[in-house]
């Protein structure tokens, strides 16, 4: 039995959620979003909660049951607050410029990299952050880890794009023994 699948998820006051046939759409002052919610589960919804339930067991319904709770309540959240990454770039002449739908990134290559900004999210720059809003958690982060993957941090210098708080664990460079 899940524990994470019990759990009643809330509804803020400005978000409309309709059910159709297994299809869920949450509406919200940021945008719309719709999950379809396999029929071993059924979705109940009243004033100010939405539930899940097990309609049908079936292996591995307990895992399932979490997982689809999860992302309703990530649909929900997105379109009432958004989600948000930051990322920070660290090293000498390393930097992101945003030209048009494009960003473009300066890493050290022999090349500029440019990443296309996708509709549904946007990107803001400050100083040496990235910052990725949008509705859609799995996008936002997934476009997140794409960029850090241009220049993962390196563990010498700790030169790189890394998330906001992620500790990069540092090693000792070489040394010279004088003899």
């Amino acid at each position: 039995m899940s524990r994470v699948g019990k759990k009643p998820i809330p509804i803020p006051e400005k978000t409309r959620i309709t059910v159709v046939d297994g299809l869920v759409t949450a509406q919200g002052p940021l945008g719309e979003l719709s999950l379809t919610i396999p029929d071993m589960f059924q979705v109940e919804q009243t004033d100010s909660d939405i539930t899940l339930s097990v309609q049908r067991k079936k292996p591995n319904t307990a895992a399932h049951w979490g997982l689809y709770r999860s992302l309703l309540a990530n649909v929900i959240e997105g379109v009432s607050n958004g989600f948000e990454k930051r990322l920070e770039i660290q090293g000498v002449g390393y930097r992101a410029a945003i030209q048009g739908k494009n960003l473009v990134l300066s890493l050290g290559y022999s090349h500029p990299i440019t990443v296309e900004i996708p509709d549904d999210v946007t990107i803001e720059l400050e100083r040496q952050y990235i910052i990725i809003k949008g509705i859609d958690k799995q996008r936002v982060g997934q476009l997140a880890a794409n960029i850090r993957a241009f220049r993962k941090p390196e563990p010498y210098k700790g030169k790189g794009i890394r998330y906001v708080g992620e500790f990069v664990r540092r090693k000792v460079g070489k040394r010279v023994v004088s003899g």
